[in-house]
């Protein structure tokens, strides 16, 4: 028979002891600790897979449930059934024990350390807490890559950030199959975060986790102690990965690879690293999963908020001070993955720009890239779970995040900050011209070559002071000249003002392993040339007079020269087209010029245009033209405006006078084109007019959506506490109805056992009123089901005892038993014992008055009376002749 339990040498002989208190310091747990998270629904699928636990499996079991805070905790007593285990509910600094399980308190919070068990006052209001989350990051942080992680059935998404945890320190994640699941809110959600490990029924659940923690670990032997085979197998699996993905793995560290293959290779039961490379060949659907596995997507927003703090209060607001305003800030998140960091990056920029001074304004661009393209398309959408209220603060939640059903979704002020894209960090080309680069967590997984060469990589990316953030495990190394620190705790560097040959930075391309010499052989590529350096040289070349480069719509994105004569700001909001910002005498010709050099595709001319000015009118030839040449400046539109002299009028030679009638009509023709040109310009004016008051109605629109969203998100607030207590309402209905079975049982038990006895017992209350009888009581008794709650002296009895209630009182006060024999009208006799009713917790709650029929014995005893008075009286008669019989003789003897 398969031995389903660990190896028994993990197991301690005391293993079945009571729990105890524990040092201030214990030593590392040598057994698994098996975090389980449940919610509505959890009873059932916790007593089913305790059940599958085998016994001495050598597992500690701590399961940490939404429970009603106001309500004492029973579920240690329901789960003892289930299991031979010996289950307690949690006391504040509970050593944990293999082959135990453990329950956590209502209204508590409960984290682990050192395998010590420690309950907290719970911080967040009812129906805001997240106790699983906490819990498993709590055992993630203890345990590390022997922590392991269970989701059961539940609603809402508690859960989800801490198996992510878990899964950074190569723990274990896994979850009951949704399909199984009485509510599938909790397991669905840790499915669709791409977290679980394992998903599978919750009886087979215990199975699979013996399995995987039964093998033995390849990432913690030596790189000397791994065989050949096992070298020649895993670099098998890295050509798989790359013909299949077309990245590349191999310059990961080689115990990350380890790791990250034997968690698929557990999954899936596999043994050896062989085995799994042809299992791989026959399904490329795990290729998608390894190469999923290997990303270690693991991020949360505001993680380390020290770091943030240091960031927002200190780093920033001095790259700010010494920056002009009007800049651009651009900043870049490598490894992004979901994009919380991006997003919690865009949010500290974006508060430290609103606290300068209203004439110091930045613009912000965030580039988040990731190699996972599934990644980059959910941070796109910005849409998170509920649960990250736990890492952003409610200030934070209220102003850069709207509440949906789904969670929460970035406001649009922050998303329009960030930029996602796929990118390959060791094989892509690099973002340039940065002011802040952070790359938290990812080169701890890189070897230390590739580490060697990215941190060069950051220097030439990152302008001269510019911020860079590392993990809390990485640093510049050796690159102290590049570098220099502004916080060693919270790994924060500024970008020196020192130079970089060329020589020392190796791009991407050079990322190989080929020898040093081929990479230097390589001249360095040349920094991208700027939109304005383009445009610059365009102008320069072709023209001299002022220029303007604008998209097809007209929206400007560069001006050359003085162009104050032609354009000029538009009043209202700002508006940067070309059209909005013509000056009279420029606006109807430039619309006309710029559709027709659209449709056209070339250039446009038209001269001697009348600009009208603050220096009077001035003579301008406008010329439009498309940018169709490849390039950077494809597709935009450049606008050239050119002085002129003012022509002359004058006639040509050889030409007569025109008649004064054709001068009459001309001049008529004039006056109307004058007037048509007011008209048009007063139907203009009303329509600006009419933008203006639609444009005041569109605000005031949003204003009542933005109304509308806030109650929306205080009602989706109230369901949720709604939720949370209907959960918890679940939970304790759960409890209770299993109570209610109990009771239903031992209630059947008590009413077959006081019918099998065949003794008529009666109970009454403190005031003598009637709780309960037997049917037996009723043949001496007249009672009745209706009868329950009178007193007993109303009750009519075929016993001779009116004193039963006297005696009754008398028991009640003396709290002593008393029985008597009774009879009965009909002849019987009842031996009556009247004793008091004790509660479970030793409280008198009346009394209790049983009837044994003691007729055969009393009518035996009076027989036996009658018996012995016959026999006495025959005895006595025998006497009697006896002594008269001696007396007679006495008399009758002759006298001497």
């Amino acid at each position: 028979m398969k031995n389903n339990s660990l190896p028994r040498q993990r197991v301690n002989k005391g293993a079945r002891a009571a729990p105890e208190k524990a040092p201030l310091r214990a030593d590392k747990v040598s057994f698994p600790i098996v975090g389980i998270g449940a919610s509505a629904g959890g009873l059932e699928v916790l007593e089913q897979f305790l059940r599958h636990v085998p016994e001495g499996s050598g597992m500690a079991f701590v399961i940490v449930q939404h429970l009603d805070p106001t309500h004492k905790g029973i579920m240690s007593e329901l789960l003892q059934r289930a299991t031979g285990m010996k289950v307690s509910q949690v006391r504040d600094r509970m050593q944990v024990r293999p082959d135990c399980v453990y329950v956590i308190p209502p209204n508590r919070d409960m984290t682990i350390l050192h395998g010590v068990l420690h309950l907290f006052e719970p911080a967040a209001p009812r129906g805001l807490r997240l106790p699983i989350d906490l819990f498993f990051r709590s055992l993630a942080q203890d345990q590390q890559q022997q922590s392991v992680g269970v989701i059961l059935s539940g609603m809402g998404s508690d859960g989800t950030l801490g198996l992510r945890a878990i899964k950074e320190m190569a723990g274990v994640a896994l979850v009951q199959d949704p399909a199984t699941a009485k509510f599938d809110s909790m397991p669905r959600s840790v499915v669709e975060a791409g977290l679980a490990d394992i998903v599978a029924p919750v009886e087979e659940l215990p199975e699979k986790i013996i399995n995987f923690l039964s093998r033995a670990p390849l990432g913690a032997r030596t790189e000397d102690a791994l065989e050949d085979k096992t070298r020649s197998a895993l670099e098998k699996v890295v050509v798989l990965l790359r013909a299949h993905t077309g990245q590349d793995f191999s310059l990961y560290k080689r115990n990350t690879l380890y790791r990250r293959i034997e968690r698929r290779m557990g999954s899936h039961q596999i043994e050896k690293m062989a085995a799994y490379v042809r299992f791989l060949q026959e399904n490329s659907q795990e290729l998608d999963l390894l190469f999923k596995e290997l990303l270690i997507g693991v991020t949360s927003f505001f993680r380390d908020p020290g770091v943030w703090e240091q960031l927002g209060k200190q780093g920033i607001p001095a790259l700010l001070a010494a920056r002009p305003p009007g800049l651009v800030l651009r900043a870049w998140v490598p490894g992004c993955s979901t994009g919380e960091e991006a997003y919690s990056l865009a949010i500290v920029l974006q508060e430290a720009v609103e606290e300068l001074k209203s004439h110091r304004k930045f613009a912000i661009q965030v580039f988040a890239t990731d190699l996972d393209r599934d990644a980059v398309d959910k941070a796109r959408q910005g849409v998170f779970p509920s649960n990250v209220a736990a890492d952003v603060s409610e200030e934070r939640l209220q102003r850069f995040f709207i509440k949906e059903e789904r969670g929460y979704r970035v406001r649009k002020e922050i998303r329009e900050l960030v930029t996602f894209a796929p990118q390959n960090l060791i094989m892509d080309p690099p973002f340039t011209k940065l002011d802040i680069l952070s790359c938290r967590n990812l080169l701890i997984y890189l070897a230390v070559e590739v580490q060697k060469k990215l941190i060069p990589l950051f220097f030439y990316s990152l302008n001269p002071g510019g911020i860079l953030l590392l993990g809390s495990a990485e640093t510049v190394g050796s690159h102290t000249d590049l570098f220099e620190t502004l916080s060693a705790k919270s790994r924060i560097f500024r970008r020196t003002e020192s130079s970089l040959p060329m020589e020392r930075v190796d791009f991407p391309s050079s990322f190989s392993s080929r020898p040093p010499f081929l990479a230097a052989a390589n001249p360095a590529p040349k920094p991208p040339v700027s939109l304005q350096s383009l445009a610059d040289q365009l102008v320069l070349q072709r023209y001299s007079p002022p220029t303007v480069l604008t998209n097809d719509k007209g929206d400007i994105f560069y001006v050359s020269g003085r162009t104050g004569k032609y354009l000029e700001p538009a009043a209202g909001k700002a508006n940067w087209n070309i059209f909005a910002m013509a000056r009279e005498g420029l606006r109807f010709d430039l619309a006309d010029a710029f559709k027709e050099a659209l449709r056209k595709k070339g250039s446009v001319t038209a001269h001697g245009l009348k600009v009208g000015g603050d220096g009077g009118e001035q003579c301008v030839d406008l010329t439009v033209q498309r940018l169709d040449e490849p390039g950077p400046l494809q597709g935009l539109v450049m606008v050239v405006l050119t002085d002129v002299a003012a022509r002359a009028s004058s006639k040509p030679a050889g030409r007569t006078p025109k008649a004064p009638a054709r001068s009459a009509r001309l001049a008529e023709l004039e006056q109307e084109l004058l007037q048509l040109r007011g008209e048009a310009r007063a139907v203009h004016e009303e329509m600006q007019t009419s933008q203006e008051e639609l444009r005041s109605a569109n605000e005031e629109l949003q204003s009542t959506n933005e109304e509308l969203q806030s109650t929306n998100e205080e009602l989706t607030t109230s369901k949720e506490e709604m939720q949370s207590m209907n959960e918890e309402l679940q939970t304790v209905n759960a409890e209770l109805q299993a109570k209610v079975d109990e009771l239903s049982r031992v209630g059947s038990d008590m009413k077959n056992l006081l019918n099998s006895t065949d003794i008529a017992t009666l109970f009454l209350d403190n005031d003598l009123n009637v709780r309960r009888f037997t049917p037996q009581a009723a043949k001496i008794t007249k009672l009745i089901p209706a009868d329950v709650g009178r007193p007993v002296t109303d009750l009519a009895s075929e016993l001779k005892y009116p004193e039963l209630a006297e005696d009754a009182r008398e028991i009640l006060r003396t709290l002593a038993s008393a029985e008597k024999p009774i009879g009965a009208r009909d002849g019987r006799w009842f031996m009556v014992r009247i004793m008091p009713y004790r509660t479970l917790d030793n409280r008198i709650d009346g009394v209790v008055i049983t009837f044994a029929d003691i007729t055969v014995a009393k009518t035996l005893e009076e027989k036996l009376r009658t018996t012995q008075a016959g026999l006495e009286k025959h005895i006595e008669d025998q006497d009697l002749r006896l002594r008269q019989a001696g007396g007679a003789g006495q008399n009758g003897a002759p006298k001497q």
